[in-house]
């Protein structure tokens, strides 16, 4: 009887494995992949109490809150953020190492996804000549796209270009928003040689021009205690106060433009992201779609405004309504429970610093030009020559080799003794060599974020880290910028909602590529060709 039981009880356990294993791979009619550009943590946890039931709050307790998620690499921003998310890798495996970069081989500064090789659609303004061509690594959309045999759709939409092109891969179509006069979604004809029908329609319905009106906060401003007062002097002073009178903004603030540094941006993506629902009959059929939706306007608010203005406080609270509407479309069109969601952010922000000095923070604004020329008086006394900087910025430097060569230095030595130099400046914290970065495998800290940044054939010779608390001197008379391996730059929201999503959290740290590997076992389908990041094992009860 014994024996009997035992064996039952062995049956009922590798039944029980057996049926764990083969239910790992969920099959949602869709996925939603959601980047809110500029989105700290603790904008969840800030405006808690103000947010609906149906947006922040219904992602975060009915999905699966990852309440420690990290960048894992410098610089944060928005492109690197939106293909280190996609392809599961950092900028030193997927080439992505900035918004813009200097290019060695041409010697000029290279816009992530620009390519004049392509011609606009929508639009004659080269504003659509985009390409993923300068992405090294497929992204989870284009594996996706491969394991369906191309039968499942993946559209890509944002207000920037660059957070359309770069989640949609190699193989999907991306839409992004053009201003100035036109107000209207374009892409580029390597995805599309004209604008299908839904979008052409889309944009002739004015949908753009029916957020030309007045921003007035939604609810009364005695009750945004979570930000500064209104008329703060952290924010810019030619533009601080509500009401924002769009139509009387307009001629002088681009147009079409201005829309994107206001909540109605994010209000505008969702239309058009509902319009794709119905336009490619998204989740429509057996082969799971992807939609992609990246909020950029959080971005531009956050950049004029910063991290506790009222306007930021009021962008969360409109986006919340928005996420709803989003969530209660999909409801109705694909079915609860038959679409997968997440929702992460591209990078965080700083505080302003003049409110960091303000509360006897440490704090302040980059001295870029006496930096620069501080530099330039150091290498022309030390090797003899003012060529021999090629580039200085974006926390990188640049050396010419060939003028160190015909000088008869070594540049790994001129690399160390200009750390040796920039290491003695006030507003620096560290500086890494070309050469450190290439040869060590770092583990943790400052240096591995540093490493993980840092691409061979891209990069600069030496990588500059500023201390905590420095933004461009461009932000102060107000708002705030990011960009930096400080924690109030990486760390980010990332939620899992819905099909095969468990209810719950974890405070264990995880980090952004590992995105992109967890949707791929979810789904069942093969990692991007670059992945770095891991599993998240705690969804599947590990």
């Amino acid at each position: 009887m014994k024996k009997i039981f035992t064996s039952i009880c062995l049956l009922a356990f590798l039944f029980k494995g057996f049926s764990q294993e083969t239910s790992i791979a969920v099959q949602p009619k869709l996925v939603v992949g959601i980047v809110v550009d500029q989105m700290r943590y603790d904008y969840l946890t800030r405006y808690w109490n103000r947010y609906g039931e149906g947006g922040f709050k219904r992602l975060v307790g009915e999905g699966f809150n990852f309440k420690n998620h990290h960048f894992n690499y410098v610089p944060t921003a928005t492109a690197p953020g939106h293909a280190s998310v996609y392809t599961g890798a950092t900028p030193s495996e997927h080439g992505i190492i900035g918004n813009e970069w200097f290019d060695v081989y041409t010697d000029k500064v290279v816009y992530c996804v620009s390519d004049t090789n392509y011609d606009p659609v929508g639009t004659k303004s080269d504003a659509g000549q985009m390409s993923p061509h300068r992405l090294m690594k497929t992204t989870v959309t284009d594996e996706l796209r491969a394991y369906t045999n191309y039968r499942g759709k993946t559209v890509a939409i944002a207000i920037k270009d660059r957070g359309a092109v770069l989640p949609a891969g190699f193989t999907g179509d991306a839409y992004w928003f053009y201003g100035k006069d036109e107000g209207r979604w374009i892409t580029s004809s390597y995805y599309k040689e004209s604008l299908p029908s839904w979008v052409d329609q889309f944009n002739k319905g004015g949908a753009a021009a029916a957020y030309k009106k007045v921003w007035e906060p939604l609810y009364d401003l005695n009750t945004y205690t979570s930000s500064n007062p209104d008329d703060s002097r952290f924010e810019r002073e030619d533009s601080r106060v509500f009401p924002y009178d769009l139509p009387e903004l307009w001629a002088d603030n681009g147009g079409y433009d201005i829309i994107k540094a206001t909540p109605f941006g994010n209000s505008l993506t969702t239309d058009f992201a509902i319009a794709a629902l119905e336009g490619e009959s998204l989740g429509d059929d057996a082969d799971i779609d992807f939609l992609s939706i990246s909020y950029s306007s959080t971005d531009y608010v956050g950049h004029k405004w910063g991290v506790k203005a009222v306007e930021t406080e009021d962008t969360y609270l409109r986006l919340d309504k928005d996420l709803e509407r989003l969530l209660h479309t999909l409801d109705k069109k694909i079915g609860q429970g038959e679409y997968l969601v997440f929702l992460t952010a591209d990078h965080g922000a700083s505080y302003n610093p003049n409110y960091l000095t303000a509360n006897k923070m440490p704090g302040g604004f980059f001295k870029s030009k006496e930096m620069i020329a501080a530099i330039n008086e150091f290498t022309t006394a030390r090797f003899g020559s003012s060529r021999i900087l090629r580039r200085v910025g974006g926390g990188e430097i640049y050396l010419r080799k060939e003028v160190l060569d015909s000088l008869g230095f070594d540049k790994d030595e001129v690399e160390e003794i200009l750390a040796e130099e920039l290491i003695t400046y006030d507003q620096v914290e560290k500086v890494y060599t070309s050469k450190m970065l290439m040869e060590n495998e770092y583990q943790e800290g400052i240096a591995r974020l540093a490493r993980n940044g840092y691409h061979p054939k891209l990069s600069g010779d030496l990588r500059i880290i500023f201390n905590p608390g420095l933004i461009s001197s461009g932000y102060s008379r107000g708002g705030t910028s990011h960009g930096t391996a400080w924690v109030y730059d990486t760390h980010v929201p990332f939620i899992l909602y819905g099909s095969g999503i468990p209810k719950g959290s974890s405070a264990l740290r995880s980090e952004i590529p590992d995105i992109a590997p967890t949707i791929s076992v979810l789904l069942g389908i093969p990692f991007p060709s670059g992945v770095t990041g891991k599993v998240r094992a705690e969804i599947f009860g590990q």
